[in-house]
Protein backbone atom coordinates (compact mmCIF):
# COMPACT_ATOMS: atom_id res chain seq x y z
CA UNK A 1 0.00 0.00 0.00
CA UNK A 2 2.90 2.17 0.68
CA UNK A 3 3.96 1.91 -2.98
CA UNK A 4 0.93 3.01 -4.14
CA UNK A 5 0.93 5.97 -1.91
CA UNK A 6 4.37 7.13 -2.93
CA UNK A 7 3.36 6.62 -6.93
CA UNK A 8 0.55 8.43 -6.59
CA UNK A 9 2.85 11.05 -4.88
CA UNK A 10 5.28 10.74 -7.20
CA UNK A 11 2.65 10.95 -10.56
CA UNK A 12 1.27 14.34 -9.41
CA UNK A 13 5.10 15.98 -9.07
CA UNK A 14 5.96 14.78 -12.18
CA UNK A 15 3.16 16.36 -13.84
CA UNK A 16 3.79 19.54 -12.35
CA UNK A 17 7.57 19.64 -13.19
CA UNK A 18 8.84 20.08 -16.50
CA UNK A 19 12.55 18.48 -15.16
CA UNK A 20 11.24 15.67 -13.24
CA UNK A 21 9.04 14.54 -15.62
CA UNK A 22 11.31 11.18 -17.22
CA UNK A 23 8.81 8.78 -18.88
CA UNK A 24 11.20 6.07 -17.61
CA UNK A 25 10.72 6.72 -14.02
CA UNK A 26 6.97 7.35 -14.55
CA UNK A 27 6.24 4.10 -16.11
CA UNK A 28 7.79 1.99 -13.40
CA UNK A 29 6.02 3.76 -10.80
CA UNK A 30 2.78 3.01 -12.75
CA UNK A 31 4.22 -0.58 -13.19
CA UNK A 32 4.63 -0.61 -9.43
CA UNK A 33 0.89 -0.09 -8.30
CA UNK A 34 -0.58 -2.12 -11.30
CA UNK A 35 1.29 -5.13 -9.82
CA UNK A 36 -0.41 -4.02 -6.52
CA UNK A 37 -3.77 -4.74 -8.35
CA UNK A 38 -2.48 -7.69 -9.90
CA UNK A 39 -1.47 -9.11 -7.18
CA UNK A 40 -4.78 -8.72 -5.44
CA UNK A 41 -5.77 -11.93 -7.95
CA UNK A 42 -2.89 -13.86 -6.44
CA UNK A 43 -1.30 -14.07 -9.87
CA UNK A 44 2.28 -15.03 -8.34
CA UNK A 45 5.56 -14.74 -10.52
CA UNK A 46 4.81 -16.21 -13.47
CA UNK A 47 1.80 -14.15 -13.83
CA UNK A 48 4.16 -11.02 -12.82
CA UNK A 49 6.40 -12.10 -15.70
CA UNK A 50 3.31 -12.47 -17.89
CA UNK A 51 2.77 -8.76 -17.32
CA UNK A 52 6.29 -8.10 -17.81
CA UNK A 53 6.35 -9.90 -20.87
CA UNK A 54 3.71 -7.24 -22.26
CA UNK A 55 4.72 -3.88 -20.21
CA UNK A 56 8.49 -4.08 -21.14
CA UNK A 57 7.59 -3.65 -24.76
CA UNK A 58 4.99 -1.53 -24.61
CA UNK A 59 7.31 1.37 -22.79
CA UNK A 60 9.66 1.11 -25.39
CA UNK A 61 7.47 1.34 -28.60
CA UNK A 62 5.66 4.54 -26.30
CA UNK A 63 9.02 5.89 -25.54
CA UNK A 64 9.64 6.05 -29.63
CA UNK A 65 6.37 6.41 -31.08
CA UNK A 66 6.57 9.39 -28.74
CA UNK A 67 9.84 11.17 -29.39
CA UNK A 68 9.96 12.85 -26.54
CA UNK A 69 7.86 15.07 -28.39
CA UNK A 70 5.89 15.70 -25.00
CA UNK A 71 8.77 17.80 -23.49
CA UNK A 72 9.96 19.73 -26.85
CA UNK A 73 6.22 20.95 -27.33
CA UNK A 74 6.61 22.26 -23.82
CA UNK A 75 9.32 23.73 -24.94
CA UNK A 76 8.69 24.75 -28.17
CA UNK A 77 4.96 26.50 -26.92
CA UNK A 78 7.17 28.43 -23.85
CA UNK A 79 9.77 29.74 -26.76
CA UNK A 80 7.14 31.09 -29.26
CA UNK A 81 4.76 32.30 -26.57
CA UNK A 82 7.55 33.96 -24.58
CA UNK A 83 8.40 35.75 -28.46
CA UNK A 84 4.52 36.82 -28.74
CA UNK A 85 3.71 34.32 -31.28
CA UNK A 86 0.98 32.30 -30.38
CA UNK A 87 -0.27 30.72 -33.81
CA UNK A 88 3.02 29.04 -33.79
CA UNK A 89 1.94 26.98 -30.44
CA UNK A 90 -2.04 26.30 -32.13
CA UNK A 91 -0.12 25.52 -35.63
CA UNK A 92 2.12 22.94 -33.17
CA UNK A 93 -0.62 21.67 -31.73
CA UNK A 94 -2.63 20.94 -34.98
CA UNK A 95 0.89 19.00 -37.13
CA UNK A 96 1.92 17.37 -33.46
CA UNK A 97 -1.64 15.74 -32.96
CA UNK A 98 -1.75 14.15 -37.07
CA UNK A 99 1.93 13.04 -36.04
CA UNK A 100 1.27 11.92 -32.81
CA UNK A 101 -1.80 10.25 -34.17
CA UNK A 102 0.20 8.52 -37.03
CA UNK A 103 2.99 7.21 -34.98
CA UNK A 104 0.92 5.71 -32.46
CA UNK A 105 -1.28 3.69 -35.05
CA UNK A 106 1.58 2.72 -36.76
CA UNK A 107 3.82 1.59 -33.44
CA UNK A 108 0.12 -0.02 -31.92
CA UNK A 109 0.42 -2.20 -35.03
CA UNK A 110 3.87 -3.09 -35.15
CA UNK A 111 3.34 -4.18 -31.20
CA UNK A 112 0.54 -6.35 -32.23
CA UNK A 113 2.21 -7.66 -35.23
CA UNK A 114 5.19 -8.70 -33.76
CA UNK A 115 3.68 -10.04 -30.89
CA UNK A 116 4.03 -13.41 -31.84
CA UNK A 117 7.59 -12.88 -32.31
CA UNK A 118 8.62 -10.95 -28.96
CA UNK A 119 6.32 -14.39 -27.18
CA UNK A 120 8.58 -16.90 -28.88
CA UNK A 121 11.66 -14.30 -27.34
CA UNK A 122 10.53 -15.10 -23.68
CA UNK A 123 8.78 -18.81 -24.34
CA UNK A 124 10.15 -22.04 -25.01
CA UNK A 125 8.10 -24.58 -27.45
CA UNK A 126 9.64 -27.24 -25.56
CA UNK A 127 8.94 -26.30 -21.99
CA UNK A 128 5.18 -26.50 -20.81
CA UNK A 129 6.15 -25.97 -17.18
CA UNK A 130 5.96 -21.89 -17.47
CA UNK A 131 3.45 -19.41 -19.18
CA UNK A 132 2.68 -20.23 -22.57
CA UNK A 133 2.87 -19.17 -25.99
CA UNK A 134 -0.55 -17.83 -26.84
CA UNK A 135 -0.49 -16.15 -23.01
CA UNK A 136 2.12 -13.89 -23.92
CA UNK A 137 0.76 -12.69 -27.44
CA UNK A 138 -2.52 -12.18 -25.80
CA UNK A 139 -1.56 -9.61 -23.00
CA UNK A 140 1.25 -8.27 -25.35
CA UNK A 141 -1.80 -7.70 -27.91
CA UNK A 142 -3.71 -6.32 -25.24
CA UNK A 143 -1.49 -3.54 -24.50
CA UNK A 144 -0.58 -2.62 -27.51
CA UNK A 145 -4.08 -0.66 -27.95
CA UNK A 146 -2.88 1.96 -25.27
CA UNK A 147 -0.71 2.92 -28.35
CA UNK A 148 -3.36 4.70 -30.14
CA UNK A 149 -4.34 6.80 -27.42
CA UNK A 150 -1.48 7.45 -25.43
CA UNK A 151 0.88 9.66 -27.55
CA UNK A 152 -1.88 12.01 -28.50
CA UNK A 153 -2.48 12.30 -25.02
CA UNK A 154 1.05 13.18 -24.42
CA UNK A 155 1.56 16.05 -26.64
CA UNK A 156 -1.32 17.85 -25.37
CA UNK A 157 -0.48 17.35 -21.70
CA UNK A 158 3.06 19.29 -23.60
CA UNK A 159 1.04 21.81 -25.13
CA UNK A 160 -1.08 22.76 -21.51
CA UNK A 161 2.89 22.61 -19.85
CA UNK A 162 4.35 24.91 -22.80
CA UNK A 163 1.76 27.53 -21.25
CA UNK A 164 1.94 27.40 -17.74
CA UNK A 165 -0.76 25.83 -17.45
CA UNK A 166 0.29 22.82 -15.37
CA UNK A 167 -3.52 22.18 -13.52
CA UNK A 168 -4.81 20.13 -16.71
CA UNK A 169 -1.73 18.19 -17.27
CA UNK A 170 -1.69 17.29 -13.45
CA UNK A 171 -5.61 16.61 -13.56
CA UNK A 172 -5.71 14.41 -16.56
CA UNK A 173 -2.20 12.00 -14.92
CA UNK A 174 -4.78 11.78 -11.72
CA UNK A 175 -7.36 10.93 -13.82
CA UNK A 176 -5.97 8.66 -15.90
CA UNK A 177 -4.19 6.62 -13.15
CA UNK A 178 -8.01 6.60 -10.67
CA UNK A 179 -9.61 5.45 -13.63
CA UNK A 180 -6.58 3.07 -14.67
CA UNK A 181 -6.77 1.64 -11.00
CA UNK A 182 -10.56 1.01 -10.79
CA UNK A 183 -10.42 -0.62 -13.82
CA UNK A 184 -7.96 -2.96 -12.52
CA UNK A 185 -9.80 -3.64 -8.91
CA UNK A 186 -12.98 -4.22 -10.42
CA UNK A 187 -11.30 -6.30 -13.20
CA UNK A 188 -9.61 -8.11 -10.08
CA UNK A 189 -12.80 -8.69 -8.47
CA UNK A 190 -13.95 -10.18 -11.66
CA UNK A 191 -11.23 -13.05 -11.42
CA UNK A 192 -11.16 -13.46 -8.09
CA UNK A 193 -15.08 -13.75 -7.69
CA UNK A 194 -15.59 -15.80 -10.76
CA UNK A 195 -12.35 -17.93 -10.94
CA UNK A 196 -11.07 -16.73 -14.11
CA UNK A 197 -7.35 -17.58 -14.98
CA UNK A 198 -4.12 -15.68 -14.30
CA UNK A 199 -3.74 -14.50 -17.99
CA UNK A 200 -7.26 -13.03 -17.74
CA UNK A 201 -6.11 -10.94 -14.62
CA UNK A 202 -2.57 -9.71 -16.49
CA UNK A 203 -4.78 -9.35 -19.35
CA UNK A 204 -6.81 -6.43 -17.45
CA UNK A 205 -3.74 -4.90 -16.03
CA UNK A 206 -2.26 -4.65 -19.62
CA UNK A 207 -5.57 -3.67 -21.12
CA UNK A 208 -6.09 -0.61 -18.18
CA UNK A 209 -3.25 1.02 -19.79
CA UNK A 210 -5.67 1.78 -22.67
CA UNK A 211 -9.07 2.58 -20.43
CA UNK A 212 -7.21 4.94 -18.18
CA UNK A 213 -5.64 6.59 -21.47
CA UNK A 214 -8.94 7.21 -22.89
CA UNK A 215 -9.97 8.71 -19.52
CA UNK A 216 -6.69 11.50 -19.93
CA UNK A 217 -7.00 12.40 -23.33
CA UNK A 218 -11.25 12.94 -22.80
CA UNK A 219 -10.55 15.32 -19.90
CA UNK A 220 -7.62 17.48 -21.62
CA UNK A 221 -9.89 17.51 -24.90
CA UNK A 222 -12.65 18.44 -22.82
CA UNK A 223 -10.28 21.30 -21.10
CA UNK A 224 -9.18 22.54 -24.62
CA UNK A 225 -12.88 22.91 -26.10
CA UNK A 226 -13.43 24.75 -22.77
CA UNK A 227 -10.69 27.56 -23.38
CA UNK A 228 -10.76 27.44 -27.13
CA UNK A 229 -12.15 31.10 -27.40
CA UNK A 230 -10.02 32.59 -24.73
CA UNK A 231 -6.78 30.93 -26.65
CA UNK A 232 -8.10 31.83 -29.86
CA UNK A 233 -8.70 35.37 -28.66
CA UNK A 234 -4.95 35.34 -27.74
CA UNK A 235 -3.70 33.66 -31.34
CA UNK A 236 -6.00 36.80 -32.46
CA UNK A 237 -4.54 39.45 -30.24
CA UNK A 238 -0.27 38.51 -30.19
CA UNK A 239 1.92 40.54 -31.11
CA UNK A 240 3.86 37.98 -34.11
CA UNK A 241 1.30 35.78 -35.36
CA UNK A 242 4.30 34.51 -38.28
CA UNK A 243 3.23 30.61 -39.10
CA UNK A 244 5.86 28.49 -39.00
CA UNK A 245 6.32 25.65 -42.13
CA UNK A 246 5.78 22.08 -40.54
CA UNK A 247 9.37 20.92 -41.96
CA UNK A 248 11.68 23.52 -39.67
CA UNK A 249 8.60 23.50 -37.22
CA UNK A 250 9.56 19.74 -36.65
CA UNK A 251 12.91 20.27 -36.94
CA UNK A 252 13.26 22.25 -34.81
CA UNK A 253 11.23 19.94 -32.00
CA UNK A 254 13.29 16.55 -33.07
CA UNK A 255 16.64 18.48 -32.00
CA UNK A 256 15.01 19.15 -28.61
CA UNK A 257 13.29 16.02 -28.07
CA UNK A 258 16.01 13.73 -29.22
CA UNK A 259 18.28 13.77 -26.31
CA UNK A 260 15.49 13.14 -23.97
CA UNK A 261 14.20 10.23 -25.46
CA UNK A 262 16.89 8.49 -26.36
CA UNK A 263 17.90 9.19 -22.30
CA UNK A 264 14.60 8.19 -21.18
CA UNK A 265 15.03 5.08 -22.95
CA UNK A 266 18.10 3.96 -20.59
CA UNK A 267 15.73 2.48 -18.06
CA UNK A 268 13.41 0.34 -20.38
CA UNK A 269 16.36 -0.72 -22.51
CA UNK A 270 17.98 -2.17 -19.54
CA UNK A 271 14.51 -3.73 -18.66
CA UNK A 272 13.54 -5.36 -21.43
CA UNK A 273 17.45 -7.15 -21.69
CA UNK A 274 16.77 -8.76 -18.76
CA UNK A 275 12.99 -9.49 -19.75
CA UNK A 276 14.17 -10.91 -22.95
CA UNK A 277 17.44 -13.02 -22.10
CA UNK A 278 16.74 -14.49 -18.43
CA UNK A 279 14.41 -17.08 -19.63
CA UNK A 280 16.80 -18.34 -22.63
CA UNK A 281 20.00 -17.76 -20.81
CA UNK A 282 18.92 -19.90 -17.53
CA UNK A 283 16.87 -22.29 -19.71
CA UNK A 284 20.20 -22.89 -21.48
CA UNK A 285 22.30 -23.53 -18.22
CA UNK A 286 19.28 -26.69 -17.14
CA UNK A 287 16.65 -24.23 -15.27
CA UNK A 288 13.20 -24.97 -16.43
CA UNK A 289 10.91 -22.40 -18.06
CA UNK A 290 9.21 -21.97 -14.57
CA UNK A 291 12.34 -21.38 -12.70
CA UNK A 292 13.68 -18.95 -15.11
CA UNK A 293 10.55 -16.88 -15.19
CA UNK A 294 10.30 -16.82 -11.57
CA UNK A 295 13.63 -15.35 -11.36
CA UNK A 296 12.72 -13.04 -14.35
CA UNK A 297 9.91 -11.81 -12.07
CA UNK A 298 11.85 -11.50 -8.91
CA UNK A 299 14.80 -8.94 -10.76
CA UNK A 300 11.73 -6.82 -11.86
CA UNK A 301 9.93 -6.75 -8.25
CA UNK A 302 13.41 -6.11 -6.59
CA UNK A 303 13.68 -3.19 -9.65
CA UNK A 304 10.66 -1.64 -9.07
CA UNK A 305 11.24 -1.58 -5.49
CA UNK A 306 14.70 0.34 -6.05
CA UNK A 307 13.22 2.88 -8.52
CA UNK A 308 10.57 4.43 -5.76
CA UNK A 309 13.63 5.97 -4.01
CA UNK A 310 15.13 6.98 -7.27
CA UNK A 311 12.45 8.22 -8.78
CA UNK A 312 11.85 10.67 -5.62
CA UNK A 313 15.71 11.41 -4.95
CA UNK A 314 16.28 12.69 -8.27
CA UNK A 315 12.86 14.94 -7.79
CA UNK A 316 14.41 16.45 -5.28
CA UNK A 317 18.06 16.43 -6.77
CA UNK A 318 16.79 17.73 -10.06
CA UNK A 319 14.85 21.31 -8.91
CA UNK A 320 18.31 22.54 -8.77
CA UNK A 321 19.53 22.06 -12.17
CA UNK A 322 17.63 24.83 -13.92
CA UNK A 323 19.72 27.17 -12.17
CA UNK A 324 22.60 25.09 -13.25
CA UNK A 325 21.48 26.12 -16.97
CA UNK A 326 20.77 29.87 -16.32
CA UNK A 327 24.81 29.91 -14.62
CA UNK A 328 26.35 28.03 -17.77
CA UNK A 329 24.24 30.89 -20.08
CA UNK A 330 25.70 33.37 -18.33
CA UNK A 331 29.41 31.69 -18.71
CA UNK A 332 29.68 31.75 -14.38
CA UNK A 333 31.49 28.61 -14.40
CA UNK A 334 32.14 28.61 -10.56
CA UNK A 335 28.73 29.14 -9.71
CA UNK A 336 27.74 25.76 -11.75
CA UNK A 337 30.44 24.01 -10.26
CA UNK A 338 28.97 24.73 -6.80
CA UNK A 339 25.22 24.04 -8.45
CA UNK A 340 26.31 20.83 -9.60
CA UNK A 341 27.79 20.03 -6.12
CA UNK A 342 24.79 20.81 -4.12
CA UNK A 343 22.94 19.03 -6.70
CA UNK A 344 24.51 15.82 -5.83
CA UNK A 345 24.63 16.43 -2.06
CA UNK A 346 20.75 16.63 -2.15
CA UNK A 347 21.18 13.59 -4.30
CA UNK A 348 22.95 11.85 -1.94
CA UNK A 349 20.85 12.12 1.02
CA UNK A 350 17.89 10.77 -0.14
CA UNK A 351 19.64 8.12 -2.12
CA UNK A 352 22.13 6.94 0.11
CA UNK A 353 19.93 5.51 3.04
CA UNK A 354 17.01 4.24 0.86
CA UNK A 355 19.15 1.69 -0.90
CA UNK A 356 21.68 1.14 2.19
CA UNK A 357 18.21 0.66 4.01
CA UNK A 358 17.59 -1.64 1.36
CA UNK A 359 20.05 -3.44 1.20
CA UNK A 360 20.27 -3.83 4.76
CA UNK A 361 16.35 -5.15 5.05
CA UNK A 362 16.00 -6.55 1.76
CA UNK A 363 14.50 -9.75 2.93
CA UNK A 364 12.03 -8.36 5.11
CA UNK A 365 10.91 -5.48 3.41
CA UNK A 366 10.20 -7.97 0.11
CA UNK A 367 8.19 -10.39 1.91
CA UNK A 368 6.49 -7.60 3.34
CA UNK A 369 5.38 -6.10 0.01
CA UNK A 370 5.06 -9.10 -1.92
CA UNK A 371 4.20 -11.71 0.40
CA UNK A 372 4.90 -15.37 0.72
CA UNK A 373 4.26 -16.41 -2.65
CA UNK A 374 6.55 -14.59 -4.61
CA UNK A 375 9.79 -17.03 -4.32
CA UNK A 376 10.49 -14.78 -0.27
CA UNK A 377 14.10 -16.30 -0.31
CA UNK A 378 15.30 -15.73 -3.60
CA UNK A 379 13.82 -12.14 -3.86
CA UNK A 380 14.96 -11.03 -0.51
CA UNK A 381 18.71 -11.81 -1.58
CA UNK A 382 18.17 -10.31 -5.57
CA UNK A 383 17.20 -6.90 -3.90
CA UNK A 384 19.81 -6.63 -1.32
CA UNK A 385 21.84 -7.03 -4.21
CA UNK A 386 19.88 -4.70 -6.25
CA UNK A 387 19.40 -1.90 -3.47
CA UNK A 388 22.50 -0.08 -4.12
CA UNK A 389 21.61 0.30 -7.84
CA UNK A 390 20.11 3.60 -6.68
CA UNK A 391 22.50 5.30 -6.29
CA UNK A 392 23.74 4.75 -10.00
CA UNK A 393 20.40 4.84 -11.33
CA UNK A 394 19.98 8.28 -9.75
CA UNK A 395 23.37 9.91 -10.79
CA UNK A 396 23.11 8.58 -14.59
CA UNK A 397 19.28 10.26 -14.65
CA UNK A 398 20.94 13.73 -12.73
CA UNK A 399 23.97 14.10 -14.57
CA UNK A 400 22.77 13.29 -18.04
CA UNK A 401 20.42 16.17 -17.29
CA UNK A 402 23.29 18.37 -16.32
CA UNK A 403 25.26 17.40 -19.49
CA UNK A 404 22.03 18.67 -21.29
CA UNK A 405 22.01 21.79 -19.30
CA UNK A 406 25.62 22.71 -20.54
CA UNK A 407 24.71 22.10 -24.33
CA UNK A 408 26.56 18.19 -24.49
CA UNK A 409 23.30 16.19 -24.85
CA UNK A 410 24.33 14.49 -27.91
CA UNK A 411 27.43 12.89 -26.09
CA UNK A 412 25.28 11.81 -23.23
CA UNK A 413 24.07 9.12 -26.33
CA UNK A 414 27.85 7.48 -26.17
CA UNK A 415 27.38 6.72 -23.10
CA UNK A 416 24.63 5.30 -22.64
CA UNK A 417 25.21 3.04 -25.42
CA UNK A 418 28.48 1.97 -24.24
CA UNK A 419 26.98 0.99 -20.67
CA UNK A 420 23.78 -1.11 -22.82
CA UNK A 421 26.77 -3.21 -24.91
CA UNK A 422 28.38 -3.59 -21.33
CA UNK A 423 24.91 -4.95 -19.82
CA UNK A 424 24.71 -7.02 -22.78
CA UNK A 425 27.97 -8.95 -22.68
CA UNK A 426 27.66 -9.32 -18.92
CA UNK A 427 24.42 -10.80 -18.89
CA UNK A 428 26.32 -13.65 -20.93
CA UNK A 429 29.58 -13.62 -19.23
CA UNK A 430 28.30 -13.50 -15.68
CA UNK A 431 25.70 -16.17 -15.76
CA UNK A 432 27.80 -19.20 -14.77
CA UNK A 433 29.46 -17.89 -11.88
CA UNK A 434 26.84 -15.84 -10.04
CA UNK A 435 23.53 -17.83 -11.44
CA UNK A 436 20.51 -15.28 -10.30
CA UNK A 437 22.93 -12.37 -9.00
CA UNK A 438 24.58 -12.20 -12.66
CA UNK A 439 21.88 -9.85 -14.21
CA UNK A 440 22.24 -8.02 -11.39
CA UNK A 441 25.89 -7.53 -11.41
CA UNK A 442 25.78 -7.06 -15.31
CA UNK A 443 23.68 -3.84 -14.61
CA UNK A 444 26.31 -2.54 -11.95
CA UNK A 445 28.62 -3.03 -15.03
CA UNK A 446 26.63 -0.81 -18.06
CA UNK A 447 24.98 1.84 -15.32
CA UNK A 448 29.29 2.10 -13.98
CA UNK A 449 30.32 2.47 -17.66
CA UNK A 450 27.49 5.18 -18.17
CA UNK A 451 28.06 7.23 -15.47
CA UNK A 452 32.03 7.44 -15.26
CA UNK A 453 31.88 8.25 -18.81
CA UNK A 454 29.11 11.23 -17.87
CA UNK A 455 31.48 12.60 -15.19
CA UNK A 456 34.47 12.80 -17.64
CA UNK A 457 32.11 14.90 -20.32
CA UNK A 458 31.50 16.59 -17.36
CA UNK A 459 35.13 17.02 -16.26
CA UNK A 460 36.16 18.09 -20.13
CA UNK A 461 33.50 20.70 -20.66
CA UNK A 462 33.98 22.47 -17.56
CA UNK A 463 36.90 21.43 -15.66
CA UNK A 464 34.72 19.99 -13.58
CA UNK A 465 37.14 18.62 -9.90
CA UNK A 466 35.83 15.69 -7.92
CA UNK A 467 37.68 16.43 -4.86
CA UNK A 468 35.12 19.08 -3.49
CA UNK A 469 32.12 16.69 -4.38
CA UNK A 470 33.81 14.16 -2.64
CA UNK A 471 33.68 16.27 0.29
CA UNK A 472 30.50 17.71 -0.21
CA UNK A 473 29.21 13.86 0.04
CA UNK A 474 31.02 13.32 3.24
CA UNK A 475 28.46 14.52 5.59
CA UNK A 476 25.24 12.41 4.33
CA UNK A 477 27.59 9.08 3.97
CA UNK A 478 28.42 10.04 7.96
CA UNK A 479 24.34 10.50 8.51
CA UNK A 480 24.14 6.96 6.99
CA UNK A 481 26.44 4.96 8.66
CA UNK A 482 25.05 6.44 11.74
CA UNK A 483 21.52 4.96 10.66
CA UNK A 484 22.83 1.76 9.45
CA UNK A 485 23.95 0.99 12.61
CA UNK A 486 20.63 2.00 14.63
CA UNK A 487 19.13 -0.43 11.76
CA UNK A 488 21.16 -3.21 12.48
CA UNK A 489 20.54 -3.55 16.44
CA UNK A 490 16.90 -2.67 15.68
CA UNK A 491 17.05 -5.58 13.45
CA UNK A 492 18.61 -7.47 15.46
CA UNK A 493 16.34 -7.05 18.74
CA UNK A 494 12.99 -7.64 16.64
CA UNK A 495 14.52 -11.09 15.29
CA UNK A 496 15.94 -11.96 18.99
CA UNK A 497 13.03 -11.47 20.64
CA UNK A 498 9.72 -11.97 17.80
CA UNK A 499 10.92 -14.54 15.89
CA UNK A 500 9.79 -18.07 18.21
CA UNK A 501 6.48 -15.39 18.37
CA UNK A 502 5.62 -14.47 15.08
CA UNK A 503 4.98 -16.09 11.65
CA UNK A 504 7.22 -15.52 8.89
CA UNK A 505 5.48 -12.97 7.25
CA UNK A 506 4.25 -10.60 10.16
CA UNK A 507 7.86 -11.26 11.62
CA UNK A 508 8.83 -9.94 8.46
CA UNK A 509 6.10 -6.57 8.82
CA UNK A 510 7.54 -6.14 12.17
CA UNK A 511 10.60 -5.89 11.45
CA UNK A 512 10.24 -3.78 8.51
CA UNK A 513 8.06 -1.44 10.25
CA UNK A 514 10.29 -1.11 13.32
CA UNK A 515 13.61 -0.91 11.60
CA UNK A 516 12.57 1.58 8.83
CA UNK A 517 10.40 3.59 11.61
CA UNK A 518 14.19 4.15 14.19
CA UNK A 519 16.47 4.35 10.80
CA UNK A 520 14.00 7.09 9.66
CA UNK A 521 13.97 8.98 12.78
CA UNK A 522 17.56 9.10 13.82
CA UNK A 523 18.32 9.71 9.83
CA UNK A 524 16.34 13.02 9.30
CA UNK A 525 16.34 14.10 12.89
CA UNK A 526 20.27 14.31 12.46
CA UNK A 527 19.90 15.72 8.72
CA UNK A 528 17.61 18.48 9.49
CA UNK A 529 20.64 19.73 11.88
CA UNK A 530 22.19 19.84 8.31
CA UNK A 531 22.46 23.19 6.42
CA UNK A 532 22.57 21.98 2.79
CA UNK A 533 19.14 20.18 3.83
CA UNK A 534 16.77 23.15 5.37
CA UNK A 535 18.43 25.06 2.20
CA UNK A 536 16.84 22.26 -0.08
CA UNK A 537 13.59 21.99 1.62
CA UNK A 538 12.93 25.68 1.58
CA UNK A 539 14.06 26.00 -1.75
CA UNK A 540 10.83 23.30 -2.98
CA UNK A 541 8.60 24.83 -0.55
CA UNK A 542 9.26 28.50 -2.13
CA UNK A 543 8.65 26.90 -5.53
Amino acid sequence: MSLLLISCVFTFRSSVSFLTCHSCLFHFFMQSWLFFFISLCRVGNSGYALYKYAYGPYTLMLSISTMGLPLAVSKFVSKYNGMGNYRAGQDLLKFGLYLMIFTGMLSSIILYSFAPFLAEMVISKHDSTGNKLEDVIYVIRLVSFALLIVPPMSLLRGYFQGNQSMGPSALSTILEQVVRVIFIVLGAYIVIRFGHSVTEAVGIGTFGAFVGAIAGLGFLTFIYHKRRILIKKQVTDSDSNQRIKPLPMFKELISYAIPFVLVGLAIPIYQNIDTFTINVLFQSIGYKQDQAESINSVIGLAQILVMVPVSLATAFGMSLLPGITSSYVKGNLKEVKEKMNKTFQILMFFTLPAAIGLCLLGKPIYIMIFGMNNSPVLGGVILQWYAPMAILFALFTVTASILQGINQQKKVIIGMFLGIVIKLILNFLLLTNFKEIGPVLATYGGYTVSVLYNFYLIKKAINYKLFPLVRALALPVSLVIVMSLVVLIANYLVTNYLAAKLSMYHLAITTSLFCVSMGGIVYIGMGLKTKALREVLVRRKNA
